[in-house]
């Protein structure tokens, strides 16, 4: 579990962790990306058998996820957000269709937002230049089951575990195994689109990854990326992982097209909300335009290399690497 100015979360998620392992031999392992947010201290005095690992510099997810592999022993790994709750017996249900199939190298439950409703971003397909392109919240709505998005299986009821393209990092178990075959969690992410890129190469290695339906973790979301004081953060960071996974599993020249389309889909958006800005709105409306073309001018930026900012984050990886 990485932690980042989420203690209060974590505790919560720890407690939840607790409660529905009582079948399994287990360690839990907390990296602190030099949050310094009372984490540390809320560890000690709450679950002493945590082992707590500062950092002393944000690492990210990928690197700090790294390096609490290079602490732990366990013959299955547990990567999993301090913003969730496993609700029993999830955990228990993964370990068993990972050791019970022999071809599956990742597995993920079915993630659910706070509110109950099913997180159809639990799963989905890997990244093409058409998923990406129509990845419009409209599209989504209207055709939600859609091979697109390669999240069908979420909204049905079978029992068993399903093969799929990319599980989410919310949480995610692997095979120990598999993991260091396949490198860790790859050195070019800071954080966003790590967990994809591992599902894809260990597809790629001869694996399968599988959506376990029957073990159920409830995701309250985002809250580490809620508390950036830049509030187009992560959208500049989403596209600038999308860019690194086309480069290194597409070629340069798909990326160069994924930025270029997405700076065509960035100035199509600003021209809209310029025309939607003249009319009459209300208040809160025209806050949440203005909002809005606040975000797409940075992703217009970004698409333009002028938000130069994000390459200053190194690639990391394991550190053995």
């Amino acid at each position: 579990m990485i932690n980042w100015k989420s203690a209060v979360f974590a505790a919560q998620s720890l407690r939840s962790i607790y409660a529905s392992t009582e079948h399994i031999r287990f360690e839990v392992l907390i990296v602190d990306n030099a949050s310094y947010d009372g984490c540390e201290e809320m560890i000690r005095r709450e679950f002493p058998l945590v082992r707590f690992i500062q950092s002393k510099e944000n690492r990210g997810f990928a690197r700090a996820n790294n390096l609490a592999f290079e602490h732990s022993k366990g013959r299955l790994l547990l990567f999993l957000n301090p913003d969730t709750e496993v609700l029993e017996p999830a955990l228990e249900r993964m370990m068993v269709c990972l050791e019970s199939l022999p071809t599956a190298g990742v597995v993920g439950p079915k993630l659910l937002n706070s509110d109950g409703s099913i997180q159809a971003s639990c799963v989905r397909s890997f990244p093409s230049l058409l998923n990406r392109f129509l990845d419009i919240d409209v599209l989504r709505g209207l055709f939600p089951k859609a091979s697109l998005w390669g999240n069908r299986v979420v909204f049905e009821d079978g029992r068993d575990p399903v093969q799929v393209e990319a599980i989410s990092g919310a949480c995610l178990m692997i095979r120990r195994s598999v993991f260091e075959s396949v490198g860790c969690f790859s050195r070019e992410y800071f954080m966003y689109g790590e967990d994809t890129d591992l599902c894809y190469r260990v597809q790629r290695s001869g694996w399968k990854n599988y959506f376990v339906g029957e073990a159920t973790v409830i995701h309250h979301g985002g809250q580490s990326s809620n508390v950036q004081s830049d509030n187009q953060f992560s959208s500049i960071m989403m596209r600038e992982s999308l860019f690194k996974f086309f480069r290194g599993h597409r070629g340069g020249l798909y990326a160069r097209i994924f930025q270029l389309t997405t700076g065509l889909a960035a100035l199509c958006r600003l021209s809209v909300l310029m025309v939607a800005m003249v009319l009459p709105l209300g208040e809160v409306r025209r806050h949440s335009i203005s909002v809005a073309f606040g975000k797409w001018l940075r992703v217009l930026r970004w698409a333009i290399g002028l938000e130069s900012w994000v390459k200053q984050f190194p690639k990391v990886g394991c550190s053995k690497n």
